[in-house]
Order: C-alpha cells, then sequence, then structure tokens
C-alpha cells in the first residue's frame, strides 16, 4: 500500500490504478479488519492522487501550504512542546509569515532590531478578553467569574 502512495514509486495515474486494484482486494474480502481498511482508503482516494504528477513534490501538509505560500495555521500552533500555551495576536501574524520575504533562516543582526518590540495594547486587551471568556465556559470558574464582574459593575456605579 505505501508503494502507491509513495511519488517516487511511478506515475499517479499507474500508482492510482493500483490503489484502486488494491481497494477493490480488500473490499471483497470478508476479514473485517481487511473491510475496515477498505472502507478507510476508500475515504481518502479523492483526495490522495489530486493534483496527479505536479504535485510528486509535496509530501506532507506543511509542504502542500508551503506550496501555496499561504498563512500556516497548524504550523503556527506546532511549537515542539504540549500545549505550552496559545500563541496568538494579530502582530503575532506578521511574525510567523516572514517567511514570504525572507527566506533564510533569521541571523541575530535580521533579529536584534526588534530585541525591544512590545506587543501593541489591541493585543493585549484581546488577550485578557480571551481570558476571561475562557473562565466564561469554564463550569467550575464562572461563578467565581460572575462574581468578580458583577463587583466591578457595582464599583462603577
Amino acid at each position: 500500500m505505501a508503494a502507491t502512495l509513495d511519488p517516487a514509486a511511478g506515475r499517479s495515474d499507474i500508482r492510482q490504478s493500483d490503489f484502486d486494484a488494491l481497494l477493490t482486494r480488500l473490499g471483497g474480502d470478508v476479514d473485517p479488519i481487511h473491510e475496515h481498511m477498505a472502507h478507510l482508503m476508500g475515504g481518502f482516494r479523492a483526495g490522495l492522487f489530486a493534483g496527479g504528477d505536479d504535485l510528486a513534490a509535496v509530501q506532507d501538509n506543511l509542504d502542500l501550504e508551503r506550496w501555496f505560500r499561504l498563512p500556516k495555521g497548524h504550523e503556527r500552533r506546532i511549537h515542539g512542546h504540549r500545549h505550552a500555551g496559545v500563541r496568538e495576536g494579530a502582530a503575532l501574524v506578521h511574525a510567523l509569515d516572514a517567511h514570504r520575504t525572507h527566506p533564510d533562516p533569521f541571523g541575530v543582526e535580521d533579529l536584534l532590531p526588534y530585541r525591544s518590540a512590545r506587543e501593541p495594547e489591541c493585543q493585549r486587551q484581546a488577550i485578557h478578553r480571551r481570558g476571561i471568556m475562557r473562565r466564561a465556559r469554564s463550569k467550575a470558574k464562572r461563578p467565581k467569574l460572575l462574581a468578580e464582574l458583577e463587583r466591578r459593575y457595582l464599583a462603577v456605579f
């Protein structure tokens, strides 16, 4: 099965016919595991060979997004740690899409001018609002949040 998906194994149309033959063979089997595998393969079939041989160099979703050169939402969330926090904000988009104008790796001299940069006030406010909304969604934290908000409201009037 892996050979039918590997672009180095041949042209797309040949690999697709091999994939279809394998799918037919697995679908006709009485083994429930083979039957389940055929069902899964049939679901993925439509997108596996999209683009033919033109997209043979694209190996995964990150490569596909680099090929389109669009913002990479899920790549932004990949940071090498198990949920080390959410990186967010409008100012961050420009930093994470810097590869568009700067194809080489960033060096110290490239980053030095930005060492004292601060996030804009609107971004800080958005992060604060997001924190309130997260607390509001939590059944455990919601009563304390509502009491705090009511206290703040009454303090204004």
